[in-house]
């Protein structure tokens, strides 16, 4: 059996990439993320744009997350892998710190792991939602 802390596994490597994201353990997130990782976060999305390297991910995507948002949490419901490509229907659940209003909305993860990192990352999502609760 494969220790999953340390398996190349693509469901592997996503699943540890949800784990430290949802104990905001931005060191293990990014240990998931190749050096020249692709992010990109949905057009229409507040933090929409592709981010490149662990570094820009975390600080352009989940530490303001973290600043705008109380509890935001990627809940991995549903992982479909076909080789290196790792697609997760999941759910974003959060409070805006702004308005008070709470988000609860469906979304589509695409993965692609080489190498036992994430060397690329889109978001599906419908971000009137998230721009609803914003608002």
């Amino acid at each position: 059996m494969t220790d999953f802390a340390t398996s190349t596994a693509p469901t592997d490597v996503v699943r540890r990439q949800y784990l430290a994201s949802a104990t905001r353990d931005l060191e293990a997130l990014r240990a998931t993320l190749a050096p020249d990782v692709e992010w990109t976060e949905m057009a229409g999305f507040p933090l929409a744009g592709t981010y490149r390297t662990p570094e820009g991910v975390t600080g352009n995507v989940m530490e303001k997350l973290g600043a705008d948002w109380d509890d935001w949490t990627a809940h991995d419901d549903t992982y479909v892998t076909e080789g290196e490509n790792v697609v997760v229907l999941a759910r974003y659940t959060a409070v805006n710190k702004a308005t008070g209003r709470s988000i609860d909305v469906r979304v589509a993860h695409h993965f692609v792991v080489r190498g036992g990192q994430i060397v690329r990352f889109e978001q599906f999502v419908d971000t009137a939602k998230v721009r609803e609760a914003m608002a």
